[in-house]
């Protein structure tokens, strides 16, 4: 039976189909990652409820995906029900109780929970490529955009200041291009096309501020209980590359905040990463390296990450070598694919002499599981076939007037509710080119203000060009204007004996007046 120092999960099986062996996680070992696999309707879901449970009574934060609603019953009270009892008195739970968790609900799109944004600087290049699925010329445009907006002091916050710098960047195309390589307008144009459909699939309520605290998601009780936060992903799984690319970002902000703790007694949080084969699809090298590296790296700072798919091939092999304790549910296999995930699992288990670990696979009813977790000096443990524990908060989603209570008492109520928009690239953008049309317009003035005599100086506006072109001049005319007229006569009178008396009379005149 599980203590202060581990994590209850079931009974094994033995040979004559009795339960007596309690299989434990150890919560020294719950930093050391672990998946959590099985085919559709097997148990995933109660499997991951109650190791949120078990590390929520153990002080442990915990964060994870609600991707049907199944989840949001562990903030309620368990009720008690025939099988549950069976369960419990199969596994030998004893004393088995029922208990409500301190839950905070989370939501993308602020609907069912509390909002979560993030920044765009927050988010980096990287992953807005991956969320955009950009090309390798595109990305490049992008890295470029962060660090003119990094050198000119340009606040990336929201989806429209990435959109005002990426309109910005195809301004001055010729001038980036000769310091960081060819900028086109055209590569511009799709990405800001990009950015369009992202805005339309509702990534604008997550681009801005305020920005989730990590300290947020990390909370723990006055009775010292865990605080499990639940991210409603029902809705956001119809963008599932936002869903992936937000774990993702996630993950690597718990990487780059938390410091170094080595090997803690418990995990300072635990991590749950549901659909995980959402984050490896159509991934290139670059970001499956990121992962292995996050996954590898963040152990030391006392964060454990569980993955939970269907099958175990929907997750790279280096990232399944980093994951130490496993619950395998049932897998079906009809097909090639089948039958090789059923070996890939087999293969991955510390072998059992009491059975054909291939073989009772796809044998495992529901609620059973393979289940091997880390012993003594981080050694995997055997395999055991084993019958789940039941939950003690509920089973099935939560209604949703349960859910507006929890939400107004939760501990972060207000905090995220409204959307700050300070000033940042967009509003400074702006402002350069509403001083720039300024400047040009008071210089237009002044030159129209300057007093000129009709036919002598430079009276004429400034030719505009055109695409680099001076304009054509104005095509002469062939009519006088008044003043015309009168200068041409006067000038005709200069040549005659009475003009040149007059101007002798002026220089004259002039001359006396010294």
């Amino acid at each position: 039976m599980a203590d202060d120092t581990s994590i209850f999960l079931g009974a094994s099986r033995k040979p004559d189909d009795s339960y007596q062996r309690a299989e434990n996680l150890l919560l020294q070992y719950g930093n050391r990652h672990g998946l959590v696999t099985g085919a559709t309707g097997t148990g995933k879901t109660v499997s991951l409820q109650i190791l949120a449970e078990g590390f929520s009574n153990a002080g442990v934060p915990v964060f994870c995906a609600d991707i049907k609603g199944d989840l949001s019953g562990i903030a309620m009270m368990g009720t008690a029900q025939d099988f549950l009892a069976k369960r419990a008195e199969q596994v030998k739970l004893d004393p088995y109780e029922f208990q409500e968790f301190p839950v905070i609900f989370w939501d993308l799109f602020g609907e069912q929970g509390h909002p979560i944004r993030a920044t765009v600087s927050e988010m980096g290049p990287l992953l807005l490529s991956r969320l955009m699925n950009l090309s390798e010329a595109q990305e490049g445009i992008m890295n470029i955009a962060f660090r003119i907006a990094d050198e000119e002091g340009l606040l990336l916050l929201d989806l429209k200041d990435l959109q005002a710098l990426l309109a910005n960047i195809a301004e001055r195309a010729e001038e980036i291009g000769a310091r960081y390589g060819n900028v086109t307008k055209p590569s511009v144009g799709a990405i800001q096309r990009t950015l369009l459909v992202l805005e339309q699939q509702g990534a604008t309520n997550f681009f801005g501020e305020p920005a989730l605290r990590i300290a947020d998601i990390m909370r723990t009780t006055r009775d010292g209980r865990g605080a499990i936060s639940v991210l409603a992903a029902d809705k956001l799984m119809m963008n599932p590359r936002l869903y992936a690319t937000f774990l993702l970002w996630l993950m690597s902000e718990l990487f780059e905040e938390l410091p170094e703790v080595g090997d803690p007694d418990k995990p300072k949080l635990v991590f749950f990463f549901d659909e995980a084969h959402l984050l490896f699809d159509d991934a290139p090298k670059v970001l499956i390296d990121r992962v292995e590296q996050v996954v590898r790296l963040i152990r030391s700072k006392g964060v454990g990450v569980y993955f939970v798919t269907q099958n175990p091939l929907d997750i790279p092999e280096t990232v399944l070598a980093q994951l130490g304790n496993r619950v395998q549910h049932a897998l079906r296999a009809y097909t090639p694919r089948e039958q090789k995930a059923v070996r890939t699992a087999a293969e991955t288990f510390r072998p059992n002499p009491d059975f054909d670990c291939a073989t009772v696979i796809t044998q495992l009813g529901t609620g059973e599981a393979l289940v091997s977790t880390l012993e003594a000096k981080g050694a995997p443990s055997m395999v055991q076939r084993t019958l789940i524990r039941p939950p003690s908060s509920r089973l099935g989603p939560i209604t949703p007037d349960e859910r507006r209570k929890l939400i107004a008492e939760s501990p972060v109520a207000g905090q995220y509710d409204q959307t700050v928009d300070r000033e940042s690239a967009f509003e400074m953008l702006q402002k350069k080119a509403k001083d720039a049309q300024e400047a040009e317009a008071q210089q237009q003035e002044s030159g129209r203000s300057r007093w000129t005599i009709p036919g002598f100086g430079n009276d004429d506006p400034v030719p505009q060009t055109t695409g680099g072109r001076r304009a054509p001049a104005p095509r002469p005319s062939n009519r006088q204007t008044v003043a015309e007229a009168a200068i041409k006569s006067v000038v005709r009178s200069v040549g005659s004996s009475v003009g040149r008396a007059i101007v002798r009379g002026i220089l004259g005149s002039l001359s006396r007046g010294r």
